[in-house]
């Protein structure tokens, strides 16, 4: 069996960023990832400005607490004040460019209004709560990196920098489908043995959720013929195609000879649990290129980890993101986990009140309950039982599903 790290490693070599990009309004960027850096057009701020409501001084007009100062202007943010006159005081608010002479800002919780002047009751130091020009961004500087997948606070960082506009890599364009004569939708009758067919709501969201487009070409038959077919409808105009079970090896799993056919096909075991098996390969395509292909197994659990920890980085690399996996913090086990498995194991588990980890009592493959109980995975070595105390590395889920 392949070790996790080995097979993240052939997944990512193989593949490349999409070369098209595409502008987009920043409005419109979450979720994307930048294929070009943004740069400052503007200094930020773009002068010394207060950090409080209070008043602008000469901290040298103050040579202890209690002074009075006489009251010289008034400047609201969006207006720019006349030069402060020397032993003077301005009253200023949050985000009003300082005066051009001042060098401090006492906030008005330290100081008493009087009639047309103010006490300052405290003895300020130069720059006290004065935001300097450029403080957060210079014009010209990198705001934001080449390959950042963009978060609602970095939207507001190009923003404010000036950027009306974000190039980015286009949205890879993925193919899903299941397989299995048992799977059926909800609101349909489930005739005996079926199931309702929970992958496809999963992965189909998971997919949304990585900004990527996709095609749900439904439930395919359990049957060679049409599993080439859906493969060949799969392949044009995607980039990826994702399936949901029969990469085993069963009689009834059609997938492994219908890639063959259509393309080409690795079959890996990997070391972990759950989800093991895992298809890897492509589908050729009319025009001459082709698409990838990753088969997950059918347990939905097995399917929704092995899609954390195989087709996520996979799509992160096709957008060109330089961040493809999640790193992870070490906390204390609240539990004892004293069956360790000879596979890497991602235990479903959340995070307590006490500062330590609680973990699902069933880590079956098949029980999706745990997947919205828990709010991350530990993700455990091979043989490596755990004891209450013990310091596990813990994934937030809102790190890998964001």
């Amino acid at each position: 069996m392949l070790t996790l790290d080995e097979a993240q490693s052939r997944l990512l070599g193989a593949v490349s960023p999409l070369a098209e990009t595409e502008v987009i309004s920043t409005f419109n960027g979450l979720g994307r990832v930048l294929a070009e850096e943004v740069r400052s057009l503007v200094d930020v701020p773009s002068a010394d400005n207060s950090a409080m409501d209070g008043y602008a001084l000469r901290s040298a007009d103050v040579p202890a607490a209690g002074t009075v100062l006489p009251v010289s202007q008034r400047i609201p943010a969006g207006t720019v004040g006349t030069p402060l006159q020397a032993g003077t005081a301005a009253r200023i608010f949050t985000g009003a460019f300082l005066p051009e002479g001042a060098d401090a800002v006492v906030m008005q919780e330290q100081c008493e209004a009087l009639d047309g002047s103010v006490r300052i009751n405290t003895e300020p130091l130069p720059g006290t709560a004065v935001r300097r020009r450029g403080e957060d961004l210079s014009r010209g500087a990198v705001a934001l990196p080449r390959g950042l997948r963009l978060t609602p606070q970095a939207l507001g960082l190009a923003a404010t920098g000036g950027a009306a506009t974000l190039t980015v890599t286009r949205r890879p364009r993925v193919a899903l489908f299941s397989t299995g004569d048992e799977l059926a939708m909800p609101g349909e009758p489930l005739k005996p043995g079926a199931i309702y067919n929970s992958n496809r709501f999963t992965l189909r969201a998971l997919i949304h959720a990585l900004g990527c487009e996709c095609t749900d070409l439904g439930i395919v038959p359990d049957q060679l013929e049409a599993t080439r077919d859906a493969l060949r409808r799969a392949a044009q105009g995607h980039d990826l195609i994702v399936t949901s079970g029969g990469v085993s090896v069963g009689e009834e799993d059609h997938l492994k000879p219908a890639v063959h056919a259509e393309g080409s096909l690795d079959l890996w075991q990997m070391a972990i649990k759950p989800g093991k098996p895992l298809a890897f390969g492509s589908v050729r395509r009319a025009d001459a290129g082709k698409a990838w292909f990753v088969g997950l197994p059918g347990n939905p659990v097995s399917s929704f980890v092995t899609f954390l920890l195989a087709v996520r980085p996979l799509l992160l690399k096709l957008q060109g993101a330089t961040a493809l996996l999640p790193t992870g913090v070490p906390m204390r086990a609240d539990f004892d986990w004293p069956r360790a498995d000879k596979r890497r194991e991602f235990l479903r588990a959340r995070r307590n009140e006490r500062g330590g980890l609680d973990l699902f009592t069933n880590q079956g493959s098949g029980v999706l309950t745990s997947t919205v109980w828990a709010d991350g995975l530990i993700d455990n070595p091979p043989e490596t039982p755990i004891r209450a105390g013990d310091t596990v590395r813990f994934i937030s889920l809102a790190e890998w599903v964001a």
